[in-house]
């Protein structure tokens, strides 16, 4: 008899900081991450948050992690229903397309590197920009001469672009089927190590901010 009010109190203790958990999601407005999590709801965070995604995983709201958080986002395949308005954002320039692919893929990259893989010169306003948008910050300095600061993506790029890691970064191979890359080569060294189509830098679109 006393096991088994333990284990209802258990059961009870179990749902009430799996609601809490529930809660704590819906009610943030950024992804949270396990560590934060678990400081809520105690160290069983991690089977918590697996319990709650996959009863979330059939309905219209799904728990996904993405970067280093989890956040609720809905059901990818609903998207298309909820889609009313078109909106109207400005759209990014080559310069700027160009050196988002090249931290993404060399992270953690240097200024110069990245002038150095697209063959022309980067200017402080495209780095801004993309620092405007959350997807890009500036990483530790290198170790040699003039210590040059590194840049790097945040997990802000993950949630935008729908990554759960940058392990998922489409290759080049799948940037091409898509159409998303010109048949003639574009950046030096765009993809993942062994990638043997490496693209080359044009040079013909110089950066246009200011």
């Amino acid at each position: 008899m006393i096991k088994e009010v333990t284990d209802a109190q258990e059961a009870e203790a179990r749902i009430g900081r799996l609601r809490l958990l529930e809660a704590l999601l819906f009610a943030s407005a950024e992804p949270l991450d396990e560590e934060t999590l678990a400081g809520r709801v105690g160290p069983e965070v991690g089977l918590l948050l697996e319990e709650l995604r996959a009863h979330y995983a059939p309905r219209g709201v799904n728990l996904v992690r993405t970067g280093g958080g989890w956040a609720f986002r809905t059901a990818v395949d609903l998207a298309p229903e909820l889609r009313r308005e078109e909106e109207v954002s400005r759209k990014l320039s080559r310069a700027a397309i160009e050196t988002l692919a090249i931290i993404a893929y060399h992270q953690p990259v240097t200024r110069g590197e990245i002038e150095s893989i697209r063959g022309v010169a980067t200017s402080k306003g495209t780095l801004d920009l993309l620092m405007e948008h959350g997807w890009i910050r500036p990483g530790k300095r290198r170790e040699t001469p003039g210590r040059p600061l590194t840049w790097i993506t945040t997990d802000h790029f993950l949630d935008h672009f729908g990554l759960e890691s940058l392990r998922d970064l489409p290759s080049v191979d799948d940037l091409r089927a898509a159409g998303l890359l010109d048949s003639r080569p574009v950046l030096l060294g765009l993809g993942t190590a062994g990638d043997d189509g490496g693209l080359a830098a044009t040079g013909e679109d110089g950066d246009e901010e200011s």
